[in-house]
């Protein structure tokens, strides 16, 4: 029986309104204005709001943004507060001690941002040159045809817990057009199935994740310092454990906190969020939040691969972009401009294919390995590889490749494995215990998961999809210790007792679409699914 949907057509539809994704809708417009043609462009996003699913540090090189809307000061843009002193802090269990940043590390001229709220203003620039936004319209799947992407199908909404659809029942409709540009940020879905379908990772070594877990506080005026930021390497997080904590202070007596874990970990007793619950219990960190109040709370995954993981970029009928792509830099803890960058390169690539009525944007390739964003990439491409044995050799070679090799060393170190395949049998470590929370500055994950304003309503079928429920317990509570009721971030997996045997429940009512199940899983016996269209976090100010 074929089911027969409602289509919609576009020249171009975007997947993901972040920063990536608004950047290529933006200047694809830009560009058929520079050009005297039309171009149609819609944007899907996922959350019931552009920006209610953003969450980021965020220091902002305004670099991409400038390039992109060079009069962004003049139109009221949420970039105001200007980093005005930084520190890189190696942290102790109870002090800490001041460490040299690289000249090129340095955040002069940069700003501390809501990335949500910069997204919301994009949106609204967007939306005023003619682009086409559909927020609360999930990306299911690719429409694929003839051996080339087509556009997209958006989710079915109004199905209860079975699949069954309801009295609210809204059939997913067919968004068509001649490119799609995939901005869905790290680990999108459809980018996941197209990166497999196309083969685009064949020749990239594999893509690598860190779990950030952030808050926003508001705190003491005497404890305020506008423009202020902190770095962290060390404590809470073991030698052989790559990440570090971050500290800025934001406008309004805000204070954005948060802790960045690497998914290639090996011990399986490690818990991210318990990680960054000791984070905030450091005496520097507690000082700073005591007597403070905090207001938001989340999580998401984010691309650590760098320039060796990158897939192919273009494939029939459209192009990655952002994080799906991976365009993060790590050792600058930038991604914003650099995603920025892709989508405007991606949207002239697109553009070109459009009017030569190509299939594959190739030239996306080409603009890119010309562009500030590849240097940029390629200079720090060693630097994260080295950390996989562990800090002291990371620091030591991140040493001797910035003062003493400049950014041009003659190799290219590699990441052995996926992260999922690093992680060891229980028997190999001593189960870890953490402390009790004070319910001060640390907390638990139902209290936190509270402030992420979660919509996911319980009739609503499981999105989270195992492949084999035995497996949950026979491979992963037996030989692993049930990992994801530990990498978890908002306590979606917990083992229980049914007719007096273990089990795996999934509560997907808590997800904060962070991602981390469907990288970090042993045997990649999770998937993670796009829920119903509107539900999961409501973030405001991350």
């Amino acid at each position: 029986m074929t089911v027969q949907r409602d289509v919609m057509e576009y020249d171009v539809v975007v997947v993901g309104a972040g920063p990536a994704g608004l950047a290529s809708a933006i200047h694809l417009k830009q560009l058929a204005e520079q050009n005297g043609s039309e171009i149609s462009v819609c944007i899907l996003d996922k959350g019931s709001e552009v920006g209610s699913h953003i969450i980021s540090g965020c220091v902002m090189n305004p670099r991409g943004l400038s390039e992109l809307i060079p009069n962004w000061r003049e139109l009221d843009f949420p970039v105001a507060t200007e980093v005005k002193q930084e520190r890189l802090a190696f942290m102790g269990a109870e002090k800490s001690y001041t460490m040299p940043i690289p000249h090129d590390w340095r955040n002069d001229g940069n700003y501390i941002i809501s990335l949500s709220q910069l997204c919301r203003k994009l949106a609204e620039y967007a939306e005023s040159i003619g682009v086409e936004i559909y927020p609360g319209f999930a990306a299911k799947e690719a429409i694929i045809e003839d051996g080339a992407v087509k556009g997209i199908i958006t989710g079915d909404m109004g199905l209860d817990r079975l699949g069954r659809p309801t009295a609210n029942y809204q059939m997913g409709i067919e968004i068509r057009a001649k490119q799609t540009i995939l901005a869905e940020g790290c680990r999108g879905s459809v980018s996941k199935q197209i990166i497999a379908k196309f083969a685009l990772d064949k020749d990239s070594q594999p893509q690598t994740y860190g779990l950030g877990i952030k808050e926003i506080w508001r705190i003491s005026s005497k404890k305020h310092s506008l423009g202020s930021i902190l770095h962290t390497i060390g404590y809470p997080l073991n030698n052989s454990t790559y990440g570090g904590g971050f500290v800025y202070h934001l406008n309004n007596n805000l204070l954005s906190i948060g802790l960045v874990t690497a998914l290639d970990y090996k011990n399986p007793y490690l818990n991210p969020y318990e990680e960054f619950q000791r984070f905030k219990q450091h005496p520097e960190i507690r000082y700073l939040l005591e007597d403070g109040e905090r207001l938001e709370y989340g999580a998401r995954t984010v691309v650590e691969g760098g320039l060796q993981a990158l897939p192919e970029l273009s494939f029939a009928g459209g192009i990655l972009v952002g994080d799906s792509a991976g365009f993060l830099n790590v050792p600058k803890i930038k991604g914003v401009h650099n995603a920025m960058k892709s989508g405007m390169l991606g949207a002239k690539a697109v553009m070109d294919a459009i009017r030569h009525e190509k299939t594959v944007a190739n030239t996306y390739a080409e603009l890119f390995k010309a562009s500030w964003l590849y240097k940029d990439l390629k200079a720090v491409r060693n630097i994260r590889p080295a950390f996989q044995y562990g800090r002291i050799i990371g620091l030591l070679y991140t040493a001797f490749e910035k003062y003493i090799l400049r950014g041009n060393a003659p190799w290219t170190l590699s990441m052995k494995h996926a992260d999922h395949l690093c992680i060891q049998h229980k028997s190999k470590f001593i189960p870890l215990t953490y402390p009790p929370h004070d319910n001060k500055v640390s907390f638990d994950k139902a209290s936190s998961v509270h402030l992420a304003n979660l919509t996911h309503d319980d009739s609503q079928p499981v999105h989270l999809v195992l492949k084999d429920h035995y497996q949950a317990i026979k491979i992963n509570l037996m030989d692993y210790a049930a990992p994801e009721t530990k990498f978890c971030p908002a306590g979606v997996y917990e083992i229980v007792k049914q007719h007096g045997e273990p089990t795996l429940q999934i509560n997907s009512q808590n997800c904060v679409h962070c991602k981390a199940c469907d990288i970090k899983d042993p045997e990649q016996n999770i998937t993670w699914t796009v829920p119903e269209a509107g539900s999961g976090p409501q973030y405001s100010d991350m």
